[in-house]
């Protein structure tokens, strides 16, 4: 909860300031994202008894940096729309599952690991920006992970979080300046525009960060972990849910993956669904009290934040890379997981999807040539 509510609304408030939206606009927008999300976890973590965790496109959100300055707000809404419709039509003809099953799995986790290695770096650096704060969230982990006898019982991330909070309470970095004023969100339907200049430039985009990078991350993570994740139902969830939260404002809804990657990681393994309803429940209410919540996420140290995503990201990241690099497309996994840390975009279209195709282009082309993928 604290992972998908602090460094992501950092993001997603830059960008609301870039667009220059109202305060209403941003609480909308905030509600949506989280609630809906909310919603759809508590659902499916039920249901299937799986820990499904859903929220809004975090890559979704990046994109509209680059479209602020010549689209009105009610053209991407717009673009969330046909999103929303496009995901649902796809999850109910199958399209996606057929899909999905056709990408080599070493190549999915080469592309995942290149997309967590900076959630993992970023706990590094952290030390240079506020030692004292990340040393002691460290130290927290540390101290619970090496006495079993705790740990079974206790998380090692809460040791991490309980240290962390009481570093930034003593060293005074909480910035509680924006406390204040109403706690409860109320959204409002937002304006459309459907023109061709927003379809062209954001729905493409925006379906390929969903489907192809963070819903793919989210399933490939989660069938790793052992689970079987209903893939068509969730395309279809997303598509409705994006059709939900677009009307209040709110980037589509995805499958996400460092959310995902860090619920798989509970013990013991039958009991893991409990905490894609629990995540639920967070962000739902994190969504509910948007203007509370965003002025206390927004007065955390990044550094505080930094260190536990990337606690959290680090038996992810050891996973991904056993599983991209002792398969058998090793090369494909090499090239998705180096042109995703590249971090270039061609066509308004992130690393991770490029990362995806020349990592498949290599093992279709080269490793299955050899022999060496099957």
């Amino acid at each position: 909860m604290l992972f998908a509510t602090t460094g992501p609304l950092a993001l997603l408030l830059t960008v609301a300031r870039a667009a220059e939206l109202s305060t209403g606009e941003v609480i909308g927008w905030i509600f949506a994202g989280y609630a809906v999300g909310g919603v759809l976890s508590i659902v499916f973590s039920y249901v299937y008894r799986q820990p499904i965790g859903l929220a809004w496109s975090i890559p979704g959100t990046a994109m509209l940096l680059a479209a602020v300055d010549h689209l009105s707000f009610a053209e991407v809404v717009g673009a969330y729309l046909v999103c929303g419709i496009i995901m649902t039509f796809l999850g109910l003809s199958g399209w996606i599952g057929w899909l999905t099953e056709r990408i080599p799995v070493p190549v999915v986790m080469g592309m995942v690991a290149g997309v967590f290695l900076p959630i993992g770096l970023g706990m590094v650096t952290s030390f240079a920006d506020a030692p004292v704060i990340a040393g002691a969230t460290v130290a927290g982990f540390i101290v619970v992970a090496a006495l079993p006898s705790i740990s079974q019982r206790f998380p090692p991330m809460l040791g991490a979080l309980f240290a962390g909070a009481a570093a930034v309470a003593l060293t005074g970095t909480f910035d509680g300046g924006e406390l204040g004023g109403e706690w409860i969100a109320r959204p409002e339907i937002r304006a459309v525009t459907f023109s061709i200049a927003g379809m062209v430039e954001l729905v493409p985009p925006l379906l390929i960060s969903v489907i192809a990078i963070q819903n793919l991350q989210g399933f490939t993570v989660l069938g790793q972990a052992g689970h079987k994740p209903p893939v068509n139902a969730l395309t279809v969830a997303c598509g409705y849910g994006s059709l939900v939260a677009g009307a209040l404002g709110s980037v589509p809804t995805c499958v996400t993956g460092p959310v995902n990657a860090i619920l798989v990681g509970a013990r013991p393994p039958a009991a893991r669904w409990a905490g894609g309803i629990v995540f639920g429940v967070l962000i739902g209410l994190f969504g509910l009290f948007a203007p509370l919540t965003t002025a206390v996420a927004s007065g955390l140290p990044l550094a505080f934040i930094a260190v536990l995503g990337g606690l959290a990201m680090l038996p992810i990241l050891n996973s991904s890379f056993s599983a991209a690099f002792s398969g058998k497309a090793p090369m494909g996994a090499l090239v998705a997981f180096l042109v995703t840390v590249s971090d270039v975009q061609l066509f308004n279209i992130g690393a991770a999807f490029w990362g995806l195709v020349f990592g498949y282009l290599v093992t279709l082309l080269i490793e299955r040539a050899t022999g060496k993928q099957s």
